[in-house]
């Protein structure tokens, strides 16, 4: 199907759905690709072991963040 095929089918949608349709569209102009999200992922997680590793952050055990956390949601 072209371009041209392709905007009239969508022009005789619903509003609803062609706004699920823009909805998505826009959303896949903002989204990373799986290797960029895989490399930043990446970086992230060198960048937090440098950090740990230098002394500038503290590693907080597991169990005290997930007693924190539902404290905060009690």
């Amino acid at each position: 199907m072209d371009l041209e095929n392709l905007q009239d089918a969508a022009l005789n949608l619903s509003k609803a759905d062609r706004l699920r349709l823009l909805q998505g569209l826009i959303l896949s102009l903002d989204s990373p690709s799986p290797e960029e999200l895989r490399t930043e992922w990446l970086d992230e997680a060198e960048r937090r072991m440098r950090q740990l590793d230098s002394g500038a952050v503290k590693a907080i055990p597991g169990e005290d963040v997930l007693e924190r956390a539902r404290a905060l949601v009690r």
